[in-house]
């Protein structure tokens, strides 16, 4: 993997140079993600890139490389900051770890509702943290939804947080992800997506937490035939372009990859919508036990998470503005 990785980033490198030669009047952009072809958010890059091509007048398009084809989620993303790649898709969750605010997403409970979280992501709190991340070579240009993340496991449903006790459940590499499973009594696991099938067949973990479409395209509910919606957080996509892309681009190129960008938001939502809901049928066809637990047990398990918040006047601020916005 290791090998191939080095040789992925010769080729990305040399493409781009290319692809991004000033003298040229097409640039391809080059846009990696972990995610399967039949997933909404893929789905809306392929629109994003129609768009992109038509508004530049066939200046700009985009090459997408589905299914981990590059590298995880954190690996494509240090490829943008040495410059290898030019786009990816991550999730918030990973993307804390470079940009710390964006660890404030991961707190267990935080949004109301979905409307909830749309309005902090389409507003002025959500711009400020896309641009965070700027200093370390990674602009982020919009938010995708990825619903919310519940429990799914294999041995029995988790309908309290006692029963997660002893329980290894997979995590992102995130520590705002790692201390919500500490706190309900779970021990959590940082595994890459990709390797996360064969470590619940082989009993490496117990279980995981991810959104429906993700559940189901991932083919784990083969494995895991308990899934409770507890909606514990609202963890959304966020579609990247690194700084030494976006600062060879023009103005007016830059304009139309954000048009474009903006433009696939409202069609990934409607998307994933749809998505979710044929996910669910889909497990429930396939033996999967559904179960919606009250959330109020895990709610209160959390809020240790929050009073370790309040000692960081940043982040707590941030938090109170998340929460107070209508």
């Amino acid at each position: 993997m290791k090998l191939l990785m080095k040789i992925s980033i010769v080729v990305i490198a040399l493409t781009t140079i290319l692809s991004c030669n000033p003298n040229s009047d097409h640039k391809v952009i080059k846009l990696a993600h972990g995610l399967d072809i039949n997933h909404s958010v893929h789905k809306a890059m392929e629109i994003m890139a129609k768009d992109l091509e038509e508004i530049s007048d066939g200046q700009l398009s985009i090459k997408i490389y589905p299914n981990q084809q590059l590298g995880s989620e954190r690996e494509c993303l240090e490829l943008l900051q040495i410059g290898s790649l030019d786009m990816t898709k991550v999730s918030a969750g990973v993307m804390e770890n470079f940009a710390p605010k964006m660890k404030v997403f991961g707190l267990p409970f935080l949004f109301r509702d979905r409307e909830h979280s749309f309005k902090v992501l389409d507003g002025p709190i959500g711009q400020e943290l896309l641009d965070e991340a700027t200093q370390f070579w990674l602009k982020g240009l919009c938010y995708y939804d990825a619903g919310s993340r519940s429990f799914y496991t294999k041995d029995h449903p988790i309908k309290t947080p006692e029963d997660l006790k002893g329980q290894k459940i997979r995590v992102m590499e995130s520590a705002t992800s790692m201390a919500m499973v500490q706190s309900l009594g779970g021990s959590p696991t940082p595994i890459a997506w990709g390797e996360l099938y064969t470590a619940l067949q082989q009993g490496v973990v117990d279980g995981a937490e991810n959104n429906p479409p993700s559940f189901y395209l991932s083919r784990h509910y083969e494995v895991c035939k308990y899934y409770s919606i507890d909606e514990h957080t609202m963890l959304p996509d966020i579609l990247v372009v690194g700084t030494h892309l976006w600062d060879k681009l023009t103005p007016q190129e830059q304009k139309w990859l954000q048009e474009a960008a903006t433009r696939s938001v409202e069609d990934q939502r409607e998307l994933w919508a749809n998505s979710e809901k044929e996910a669910l049928d889909a497990v429930k066809e396939a033996g999967v036990q559904i179960n919606y637990p009250d959330k109020a047990p895990f709610i209160e398990a959390v809020q240790n998470i929050y009073d370790q918040y309040q000692i960081d006047p940043e982040l707590n601020t941030l938090i109170q503005q998340i929460k107070n916005t209508k």
